[in-house]
């Protein structure tokens, strides 16, 4: 209600309890990553599939019921292509989201599917009439027109816990974040043209699911 022009940052990114959902999943990656560096994987550690922490289930962990109860969605139908839409940049990232140097704050950390990874997010991108566009003007400090828009999650900066590499690693679904907009809030009367600009991105994204070798939801 206050409008986009008077909201900053962090606006809206906290639940009534105070949980940031985009950092409220199951760290995975230390765990798969210590694994790797004691030669564990894949006979004595999973490289995929990988079990959710007995710590994160018990009743006191600090685990919104939206993220639980997303993580049983996705248990229950297992999806193999995903986008979460956030705002606030013109930019599509893909995992990890996390660096694999735990004191790094920015550092290319690609998963083994890199080349799929960033096929999807290019789809996206190039078709997003925003991002595409011959008047793209930074938002912030970051050119991303210069790499395609397209990012490395990790390699912008870090995040613990995030719903992307959650995907990956515990369900084998690849999955992409989606920065729809420089404006966080746009008014009412702004949202037919950001529908516009997103409509084709998100039905060639969708599209991806026949198109390389992904089968299933």
């Amino acid at each position: 209600r206050q409008g986009s022009e008077l909201a900053g940052w962090a606006m809206g990114r906290w639940t009534y309890d105070g949980i940031d959902l985009n950092h409220n999943f199951a760290d995975l990656n230390t765990a798969l990553w210590d694994a790797e560096d004691n030669d564990l994987v894949p006979h004595q550690f999973p490289n995929h599939y990988i079990p959710i922490p007995e710590y994160y289930t018990f009743a006191n962990a600090t685990v919104a019921p939206e993220t639980r109860a997303v993580i049983a969605w996705m248990q229950r139908y297992p999806f193999v292509l995903s986008a979460n839409l956030h705002g606030g940049e013109l930019v599509v990232t893909y995992p990890f989201d996390m660096t694999r140097t735990y004191w790094k704050a920015q550092e290319l950390t690609p998963t083994p599917d890199d080349g799929v990874f960033r096929w999807l997010a290019t789809v996206y991108a190039t078709a997003n009439l925003a991002m595409a566009s011959g008047e793209r003007r930074r938002c912030h400090y970051d050119d991303f027109a210069r790499f395609g828009n397209i990012i490395n999650g990790a390699n912008w900066h870090t995040v613990a816990g995030s719903m992307n590499d959650f995907s990956y690693l515990h369900t084998n679904c690849f999955e992409i974040t989606v920065e729809l907009s420089c404006d966080k809030f746009p008014h009412a009367s702004e949202l037919p043209e950001e529908w516009e600009n997103n409509r084709e991105s998100l039905l060639l994204f969708m599209e991806q699911v026949r198109a390389r070798g992904g089968r299933g939801v």
